[in-house]
């Protein structure tokens, strides 16, 4: 196993340096679209989640993978790197949280399907991570994707299905989806000023980082 591959791994801070931008926080940009998987009574049972990293990661982490030669990476030649990717996320809570409509957290259970694919130049990570129990979704359900430390910037993208899908839900339930306001230049230097051996955030740059989520609240009758 080389550094490369520990994906957001506390060795990958010091792995990535050469490949990245000089900014310590974030060090990852990642394009996100979700879908919300529910069953035949309406409830929830897992989050498909759609990754897009940044050029720059996705050169430096894909480097040597081209086992054939051929000038293309194919889901098998990314096979090894997507299983550590997924192992390695479980350690940060696969940056994926959904809050029930009484306050409580969901948990998850592993992810059961899951790989990599690359689109031009830019790794995309699919993986379906079920929650250990159906969700019941009556209420106001939240989803959010982010990593709290701020490491890794998410975005929700726009696409022609939205940056969240709500598979199989009950024709009443809707989503709305939210992203992180824009980081004034002050807020942005202050991050960046961060040593870039230093993957968690002081207490005060926390709460700039506290505001970078993405996601999308689900109503349902």
């Amino acid at each position: 196993m080389t550094k490369r591959t520990i994906f957001f791994a506390a060795m990958l801070v010091g792995a990535f340096g050469a490949a990245a931008p000089v900014l310590a926080h974030p060090h990852v940009w990642v394009d996100a679209k979700a879908e919300l998987v529910f069953d035949g009574k309406g409830e929830i049972t897992a989050v498909r989640n759609i990754w897009r990293f940044d050029d720059a990661y996705s050169a430096f982490a894909s480097q040597g993978l081209d086992t054939n030669g051929d000038g293309k990476l194919s889901t098998d030649e990314l096979k090894p790197l997507a299983d550590i990717n997924v192992e390695s996320l479980k350690d940060y809570a696969y940056f994926t949280f959904i809050t029930g409509a009484g306050g409580e957290d969901i948990d998850f259970d592993k992810p059961t399907e899951y790989w990599l694919q690359d689109d031009g130049g830019h790794l995309i990570l699919f993986f379906t991570l079920p929650t250990k129990a159906p969700v019941k979704a009556a209420g106001k359900i939240r989803l959010e994707i982010y990593d709290p430390t701020f490491f890794v910037a998410f975005r929700m993208i726009d696409d022609k299905d939205g940056p969240i899908v709500l598979d199989g839900a009950p024709a009443a339930c809707a989503a709305k989806a939210f992203r992180p306001p824009d980081m004034d230049p002050a807020a942005a230097a202050a991050l960046a000023a961060v040593p870039a051996d230093q993957r968690n955030l002081p207490p005060a740059l926390q709460l700039l980082a506290d505001d970078q989520t993405n996601g999308a609240d689900i109503a349902c009758p």
